[in-house]
């Protein structure tokens, strides 16, 4: 009899709800969706990508292993440098949301980056960065009050 091996697939790995036709990445993003929906606050779900970092092409030799350190150690120089982007989880008019329960070893480096980005083109925004429902809550009522 064999037995089969769950096997990972990454460093976090969310199970993906669907609610109302949309397919969220996780179910804490379902909860803050209808709390959102629930308290009648207005947010699009990813509705909008942020470039964090220009893409930019690399023209100085640059000798290492592919970015999963496999395949030979030669010159991999001379390449196009992808952007860094973000997506937040929900924007509202004076607002975004990004609900994180586990965060993976890329999401700090980019937060501050996003968090740099909203200070100097939404000065006015609120950030909020819930971890589980409780916050969820604590977000719905302190955008409640914000709107009283």
């Amino acid at each position: 009899m064999r037995r089969k091996y769950k096997r990972k697939k990454g460093p976090v790995t969310s199970k993906k709800v669907t609610c109302d036709g949309i397919t969220f990445a996780s179910g804490l993003e379902k909860y803050m969706y209808q709390a959102l929906k629930k308290a009648k606050i207005k947010a699009k779900y990813e509705g909008e990508t942020f470039e964090l970092l220009n893409g930019f092409h690399f023209k100085n030799s640059s000798w290492e292993r592919c970015a999963n350190s496999k395949g030979d150690f030669k010159n991999r120089g001379e390449k196009r440098i992808l952007p860094i982007k973000y997506t937040p989880d929900f924007i509202g008019k004076d607002f975004i949301i990004e609900t994180k329960g586990r965060p993976n070893e890329t999401f700090p480096m980019r937060w501050k980056l996003f968090k740099r980005l909203v200070m100097h083109q939404f000065p006015n925004y609120i950030l909020f960065k819930p971890q589980n429902h409780k916050e969820c809550d604590k977000v719905i009522k302190v955008l409640q009050g914000l709107s009283t």
